[in-house]
């Protein structure tokens, strides 16, 4: 008869288990939901502020760049390397943010001397905090030549009004230059230094070279349209 009790009571008592054990992690996730839910509306909720078109982000590359092994289509990242700041002076974009790129074309060396060639376009940028907006960004540089610092600490590009910045293979190391083709055209290689090693495009190009851009480098983003941020917050 004991046997029997104790049986019982011991279904009993998983039965009950089986019961609180759901009910307390429906409670943590919605506690969780309500917690996400309540930092969205904060952030819908917060003051937007604007980073003007023709904004320069100083961008380090993660990973490698290789015309041998590129494809269009393949996406990269870089890492923000100093905050970005709106027009008004307010910090919407700090350092360690991710800028997503994609290969746009490739044309590997020719056999004639031509260099190599790698156009990407930057289409997305991620904050730490999760915060996520499309844009749309070019290659540039970041020599004196190429762009000049504001009191915000952004960097506003010279662009020539008809060059497409890509990289281009054969620095002085083997590595690669920035520029592009002055007028869009057959005409004279223009552009800057970039990476360890690499040389002046035009003077210093290596005949034949593939673009290898190393892990690292530095070069600008430049951003064909604006974007629209809160100000910078981390969420808990």
């Amino acid at each position: 008869m004991r046997l029997i009790k104790t049986k019982l009571i011991l279904q009993a008592s998983l039965a009950v288990a089986l019961l609180i054990l759901p009910a307390a992690h429906i409670t943590a996730a919605s506690a969780t939901q309500r917690r996400r839910s309540a930092a969205r509306t904060r952030r819908a909720a917060a003051p937007v502020y604007t980073v003007a078109a023709g904004k320069t982000l100083r961008v380090r590359l993660n990973g490698e760049l290789d015309s041998e092994k590129a494809r269009v289509g393949d996406t990269f990242t870089g890492t923000i390397v100093d905050p970005v700041y709106s027009s008004g002076g307010v910090q919407v974009v700090p350092q360690a943010s991710t800028v997503t790129g994609r290969v746009a074309r490739v044309t590997r060396a020719g056999k004639e001397g031509e260099p190599a060639t790698l156009d990407v376009q930057f289409v997305s940028l991620e904050l730490p905090n999760g915060t996520r907006r499309a844009i749309s960004g070019s290659l540039t540089d970041l020599s004196e030549s190429g762009g000049e610092s504001d009191n915000e600490g952004m960097v506003s590009a010279k662009r020539t009004k008809d060059r497409n910045v890509k990289f281009i293979g054969g620095g002085a190391a083997g590595g690669a230059v920035l520029g592009g083709i002055a007028g869009g055209g057959k005409g004279a290689l223009i552009g800057g230094v970039i990476g360890a090693g690499a040389g002046l495009l035009g003077s210093k190009l290596k005949k034949g070279g593939e673009v290898k851009v190393k892990s690292g480098t530095e070069f600008g983003v430049v951003l064909n349209r604006s974007i629209s941020l809160p100000k910078y917050a981390v969420i808990e």
